[in-house]
């Protein structure tokens, strides 16, 4: 085990240097942030920042950090590289830029940043994809606790109407009153869960794949590293879907110096979640833990939770496993809904301040959700389906972000560096993904990687020939 704790300490480093480097990039004042100018009761409250982080990493988490990593893990130590590199230096920078930008432009929403800073015409584009996203998100977040539940008590039904119902409340109430109660325990729980699993991995200290013994890839059948453990791994590593739950708290901080530990410090701890299930599945797959657990190594990654759940913490880790593969996906669900109201909102610019405008907003969005789950419960591999592309498009829509981050840092004349390197690396993750996975061209490794690159250096050549147009002819 090592690689976890050279990996562990490389995040906590994370944070302290280079999470305090880009906080200096950004520059944080004194300057009133939305919520102490613009407070509504409803969208714009300050909270405490202990509040604030604790709704912002169950926001961006969910059960993420843990079913991704699981399934990353099957590539092998290349994993730990990924979690630490894309954590550090791509998702938890991006999440700060976004949400601190987000700040100073009095909360507003992802495709009002891209738009501001790519132009009108990548404004309509997001708001479209950013919507599909979240109400993607919202019906795939429905799904699994549903069929969870079910196998207790009711039907699968039952809980999918029940669920909607939660979604629709939490989505009209003010953020107090439901998210700001709640969602803290559950982020507790789920931070709870990893460190009680992090003291067992400790007492058990398996055997694990160390980096040092080769990064290749240990389960073809995942198909190449690159780019498919880039996308497999996104909460733990990078998320565009994170740009969407920022605005949420860039409405409630108090101080723009609070931004680093709430944003930057939220993806850093949600990292070290993905780091130490990373672990757990590297054990569960190649150490003898499947064995040692009864399991098959077959076994899907919320199986895999539950079964290490139960055998490890006992009865509590039966709650918490709960917790975890149900309560923390109904609230990313949830939250995706209230974005997208939020982001619809702001571009017909109708205040939320009345509950008649929320529901003028709210139910079209929830018709469309559900028949979009509807779909999916009529055709199983429909929402497999679904379930891929939410992850291609959850990437696709971090590289908006970084670009538009990017082009942010060059108009203040800033180190972009730091965004752009991103931008591109996830611009031909992207690129190469859809062109090399069989949900979509299904196109051979070579020609895919030709065309990637071919994008890649078109999208360089482009930011070459925009920067000089737009900022060294100035």
């Amino acid at each position: 085990m090592i690689t976890f704790f050279l990996s562990l300490l490389a995040l906590i480093l994370g944070y302290l240097l280079y999470g305090k480097f880009v906080e200096r990039v950004f520059g944080p004042d004194n300057r009133r942030t939305p919520a102490m100018s613009m407070t509504d009761g409803v969208d714009y409250i300050p909270l405490p920042l202990w509040k604030i982080f604790m709704i912002q990493f169950l926001n961006i988490a969910g059960t993420g950090p843990i079913f991704g990593a699981i399934m990353g893990a099957k590539f092998g130590p290349s994993a730990y590289l990924w979690i630490v590199l894309g954590c550090i230096f791509a998702g938890a920078t991006h999440d700060y830029l976004a949400g601190m930008i987000s700040v100073r432009n009095k909360g507003i929403g992802l495709p009002d940043i891209i738009g501001k800073y790519l132009g009108s015409r990548a404004k309509k584009l997001m708001l479209l994809f950013t919507v599909l996203l979240l109400i993607m998100v919202g019906a795939v977040f429905v799904y699994s606790p549903a069929i969870i539940l079910s196998g207790m008590v009711g039907s699968f039904m039952f809980w999918v109407v029940i669920i909607f119902v939660y979604y629709f409340i939490a989505t009209m109430m003010p953020i107090d009153k439901i998210i700001g109660k709640i969602y803290p325990l559950f982020a507790f729980a789920l931070l709870f869960m990893a460190i009680a699993v992090l003291v067992a991995l400790l007492f058990i200290m398996p055997d694990v794949p160390e980096i040092w013994e080769g990064i290749g890839n240990k389960n073809p059948k995942m198909g190449p590293i690159v780019p498919i453990l880039f996308i497999t791994i996104a909460c733990g590593a990078i998320s565009g879907f994170h740009a969407t739950q920022s605005p949420l708290m860039a409405r409630c901080i108090k101080h723009e110096k609070l931004g680093r530990p709430i944003f930057y410090g939220a993806m850093i701890t949600e990292g070290i979640v993905a780091l130490i299930w990373a672990t757990v599945a590297s054990y569960f797959f190649y150490g003898g833990g499947a064995a040692d657990l009864g399991a098959d190594t077959s076994a899907s990654a919320p199986q895999i939770v539950n079964i290490v759940s139960k055998s490890w913490l006992g009865m509590l880790g039966s709650v918490l496993a709960l917790l975890g593969v149900v309560a923390a996906p109904i609230s990313t669900g949830d939250t995706a809904m209230r974005s997208a109201r939020l982001i619809i909102a702001d571009f017909v610019h109708l205040s939320q301040k009345s509950i008649a405008h929320r529901l003028l907003i709210s139910v079209p969005l929830f018709i469309v959700t559900i028949l979009v789950l509807w779909y999916n419960i009529a055709d199983v591999d429909g929402f497999n389906k679904i379930w891929n592309y939410f992850g291609w498009a959850n990437q696709a829509l971090s590289i908006f972000t970084l670009w538009a981050i990017t082009i942010y840092l060059a108009h203040k004349r800033k180190p972009f560096i730091i965004t752009l390197i991103p931008a591109l690396f996830m611009t031909f993750v992207c690129t190469t993904f859809l062109l090399i996975s069989p949900i979509a061209f299904g196109l051979g490794n070579l020609i895919s990687y030709g065309i990637g690159g071919c994008v890649l250096i078109v999208a360089i050549i482009w930011f070459g020939w925009w920067y000089r147009k737009n900022i060294l002819a100035k």
